[in-house]
């Protein structure tokens, strides 16, 4: 469960619900420190991104940069490695932050050129960068938004940089990977499930998993730990991306944002279609690929689908892999040596994250 927060927390304070439960003991001294340090957090990366030194020409350069950045988002990945830093007592937080800084301008690089691809008309509700400029400029702004990645990452202290910056480049080569897998499996008839997670992985998961290992290093954790946490990372990120096939599907639109069943109109091979097709008998499967062809009726489309799934038994089985991933997640978080409540702010925002209805 979440409760509503001050405005500038980004909307939501978390409490996990194995704090509600009890299982999580935590003294009200020590969520207000939580919810205290959270909104300090966001307030640097706010701070940073606003004080980023974007010159004003080429206005065709520059000006789809500072739009994108002022999109905005709950700066989820940033504010990892920032907890991460915190997680191992790093002595001044704020030397942490060019490289969440860097993690934000990496993460808006990848949707500028996603959107792309993906011939996406709105991200966050607004016109993509390409939409309302053209290609060729997005292209250009998002390999500046790139460049801009690294200038932040050169500001990290000296002695963390070689560690920083291999993971960082590992990450990227990663999402990299990920993204052109996606598109691969668009053409391709004979994609499985294992496939599917190990492109969710890489396209969505290592740069969760790379934002709280680069906060770890700069924090002097150990090497054992820093993957521990990266571990943490790269499986709340599966179990993320299991949990938005399942709100595409049957998430509330007023709530999600997005058109109901998009996923299934896009013919997209989702976890809930590829387990659709490993569990169904030959004629549904059959059935399947036949409302797969299907252009003109989107409703029926569907409906038909998703009453599919649900004879199946689709949602409870990608259900049952979001917990499995999320106990993986917590798994490797409890193996971290260091006080537990200081891994709180992160066992909740993970909570927040998995039980989203947007």
């Amino acid at each position: 469960m979440y409760n509503k927060s001050p405005a500038n927390l980004g909307e939501w304070v978390v409490i996990p619900s194995s704090i509600v439960s009890g299982d999580i003991p935590i003294l009200a001294s020590n969520f207000h420190d939580m919810t205290h340090h959270t909104l300090t957090w966001q307030q640097y990366i706010d701070q940073g991104l606003a004080e980023l030194d974007i010159p004003p020409s080429p206005a065709m350069l520059y000006e789809p940069i500072r739009y994108m950045l002022a999109l905005g988002g709950k700066r989820i990945r940033p504010m990892l490695t920032l907890m991460a830093a915190d997680l191992f007592s790093i002595p001044n937080i704020r030397h942490a932050i060019p490289a969440a800084l860097a993690v934000e301008l990496f993460h808006n690089f990848s949707l500028v050129h996603d959107d792309i691809m993906d011939h996406a008309p709105l991200r966050r509700g607004k016109e993509t960068v390409h939409q309302k400029w053209n290609a060729n400029v997005a292209i250009l702004s998002g390999d500046n938004l790139l460049i801009m990645a690294y200038g932040q990452l050169a500001k990290c202290p000296k002695d963390k940089l070689p560690v920083v910056l291999e993971t960082f480049n590992t990450m990227a080569t990663q999402v990299c990977e990920g993204q052109q897998l996606d598109m691969d499996f668009e053409g391709s008839p004979a994609v499985c499930i294992d496939d599917y997670l190990h492109m969710i992985q890489l396209k969505t998961s290592v740069l969760l998993g790379a934002a709280l290992k680069i906060g770890a290093a700069l924090a002097d954790a150990t090497d054992i730990d820093a993957q521990q946490l990266y571990d943490f990372g790269v499986n709340v990120g599966i179990a993320f991306q299991l949990q938005d096939d399942l709100l595409d599907v049957y998430g509330d639109p007023e709530q999600f944002g997005k058109q109901r069943g998009g996923d299934i109109l896009a013919n997209k091979k989702t976890y809930l279609l590829l387990k659709a097709v490993e569990t169904a008998n030959p004629a549904t499967v059959s059935e399947l690929h036949d409302w797969m062809e299907v252009r003109d009726q989107p409703e029926k489309k569907i409906n038909r689908i998703t009453a599919i799934y649900d004879s199946l038994g689709i949602r409870q089985a990608t259900e049952a892999a979001k917990h499995f991933y999320a106990s993986k997640a917590y798994a490797a978080l409890d193996k971290i040596n260091c006080d537990e409540s200081r891994k709180v702010p992160l066992q909740a925002l993970a909570q927040h994250l998995l039980d989203r209805t947007k």
